[in-house]
């Protein structure tokens, strides 16, 4: 798989990025979660297909899912510098006053935390996992900022927020001549396109690494075509329910699973190659709980799209609220 520039930086990715959160503790956490055991030949498949960038957060299984990513990653690559390695901070981890949030003392306290269940001595990316109102930005950059300066982190980023928000932190940033975030981790996808109205025109114009969440829709778009639940869809109905379900989904679902019987790909494919091909694009970042998941996001990478083929997947599309 090739390697892109994450952004403007001079850091290089893969065009497809693993997101670890399926990884952890299922009986702490979610029950579709995958123990080490388990995780490990689909993390294995994704490095042997070329997949050198991974992405997890401390919230996730209450920290377990750091803890396998740290394990599985210095299991499967030979040297630390072989692989790019993303965290995030703001969701509590336990029930203290201030085990959330961005404030200097959470962000100061997570980062350690953080490096140690991961057992490595810096992440590549330090990302901030949503916005918060309760802390000025000025406090949050400035933090962030020391810790690249430590050696913590090599870069930051942030994820799905509004788009005067970001520009309120990296002019926050440049005014102070603090470290700029390089990535936005939004929400993105074939049937949510709502950061195409501000924030990816935003990152665009900055240089600003799109590595979209939810790349397939909670497996909506994996799943075009059929009307199959997964053990995932059935503990996330709710929340899958508030993201989406608009007026235009089933035409699009319908279009994702034509096109890619006409191609002979899986639906799954069709729909990340058609992220691959927007402005500003780096990487979506693919669960995968079956080692099949993982065959079908590396193939997107080399799947082309026609400018008729993508207007047939974009076309019936209807604007709906923001939501993250």
């Amino acid at each position: 798989m090739d390697s892109v520039r994450l952004g403007n930086t001079g850091l290089k990715v893969s065009k497809i990025c693993l997101g670890m959160m399926s990884y952890g503790d299922p009986g702490s956490w979610n029950g579709w979660v995958l123990p080490e055991e388990q995780a490990e030949p689909i993390v294995r498949k994704a490095a042997d297909g070329g997949v050198t960038f991974f992405d997890t957060a401390d919230v996730y299984s209450a920290g377990a899912s750091e803890i396998v990513t740290g394990n599985l990653l210095r299991k499967i690559f030979p040297r630390r510098e072989d692989y790019v390695l993303a965290t995030k901070v703001r969701f509590p981890v336990g029930k203290a006053a201030n085990d959330g949030g961005l404030s200097r003392k959470h962000i100061m306290a997570s980062i350690d935390a953080s490096l140690t269940r991961l057992g490595t001595d810096y992440v590549d990316l330090y990302q901030i996992h949503r916005w918060d109102d309760e802390t000025p930005i000025e406090e949050t950059m400035e933090a962030l900022h020391d810790i690249v300066k430590a050696g913590k982190a090599r870069y930051i980023g942030a994820s799905s927020m509004l788009a005067w928000q970001f520009a309120k932190a990296q002019h926050a940033a440049d005014k102070h001549g603090w470290t700029k975030f390089v990535s936005m981790q939004g929400h993105y996808n074939l049937l949510y396109r709502e950061d195409e109205r501000e924030m990816n025109p935003l990152c665009v114009d900055q240089g600003v690494g799109l590595i979209p969440w939810s790349p397939l829709a909670r497996g909506l778009l994996a799943r075009a075509g059929t009307d199959q639940d997964t053990t995932r869809q059935v503990g996330d109905g709710a929340r899958q329910q508030q993201l989406y379900g608009g007026p235009a989904d089933a035409t699009i679902l319908a279009n994702v699973a034509d096109l890619a019987a006409k191609r002979g790909v899986a639906p799954a494919t069709v729909a990340l190659a058609w992220l691959l091909h927007q402005p500003g694009m780096t990487a979506p970042i693919i669960g995968a709980t079956k080692e099949r998941h993982v065959d079908d996001a590396i193939a997107a990478a080399d799947l082309t799209l026609s400018p008729e083929e993508q207007s047939a997947l974009t076309e019936p599309y209807q604007p709906r609220p923001v939501s993250f």
